[in-house]
């Protein structure tokens, strides 16, 4: 999927089904469903789900909880904005 057919799908009252879980919890938590957001992955194993969780804490404004899933992801909290974030991360996602 490129990033284009990404955001043309969030008009969408859905995700795309193939969609990997950490680019189904970007499109939630672009449409402002950080509940549900977060629900995905809270869970979910591995560096690349806890970096979106630590995306998703950033948001949240508990920055603890961001450090700690930053720390988990082998990744260091960025020193930009969430919307660039929210670009680094789609960009990396979408490309796997």
């Amino acid at each position: 999927m490129t990033r284009q057919e990404f955001d043309a799908s969030l008009t969408e009252a859905a995700p795309p089904p193939s969609l990997s879980r950490e680019l189904t919890s970007l499109w939630w938590i672009t449409n402002n469903q950080w509940q549900r957001a977060h629900d995905l992955i809270d869970s979910a194993p591995g560096p690349d789900t806890a970096w979106v969780h630590a995306y998703l804490h950033r948001i949240d404004g508990d920055e603890a909880n961001a450090g700690y899933w930053y720390r988990r992801a082998g990744k260091n909290k960025p020193d930009y904005g969430l919307s660039k974030e929210r670009d680094v991360l789609l960009e990396y996602f979408l490309e796997k």
